[in-house]
């Protein structure tokens, strides 16, 4: 994967269990990060799933090489990471908006992407300019330069 655009997915949460299954958090929707046979990576190197199942908001994940729940205790905290997925043309990727110049509907730069908060309705992209835009009103994106939004007036004020 090295020359592949690889993002962040997940991370392991604790042990669950007695036979080295593991609590994930997953921050994709992409189901076949869970699927079984799938590869992520980490820093201490490729975790295989062997299983996985729905345990509330987060999974239940069962890797491969990972039998016991001492050996599970040891990953705590480990984040997942998985190559970048583009088959869908208008999906905005978080990690393109950052370091991006945010441009209005009149040309005028508004701002650098230096953050992405969630937030329930639309994620916001943090300017340096102090400023919040929803990501619903972005209209054209050039990953890492550029920016365009179309906003409802008063919004940089």
């Amino acid at each position: 994967m090295s020359d592949e655009r690889v993002l962040e997915v997940g991370r392991i949460i604790k042990a669950h269990g007695l036979r080295g299954q593991l609590l994930v958090d997953f921050w994709t929707d992409r189901s076949e990060r869970w699927a079984p046979g799938s590869t992520l990576t980490t820093d201490r190197g490729p975790l295989t799933v062997r299983a996985a199942a729905r345990h509330q908001d987060r999974f239940i994940v069962t890797f491969e090489g990972i039998d016991r729940r001492e050996e599970a205790e040891q990953w705590r905290g480990t984040v997942l990471r998985a190559p970048r997925i583009d088959d869908d043309d208008d999906a905005i990727w978080i990690d393109d908006l950052y370091g991006a110049t945010v441009y209005d509907a009149t040309g005028t730069a508004r701002g650098v992407v230096v953050d992405v908060e969630a937030n329930p309705a639309s994620d916001l992209l943090v300017l340096d300019s102090g400023s919040l835009v929803p990501l619903t009103f972005v209209t054209a994106l050039q990953a890492h330069v550029r920016i365009d939004v179309d906003v409802p007036d008063g919004l940089f004020e």
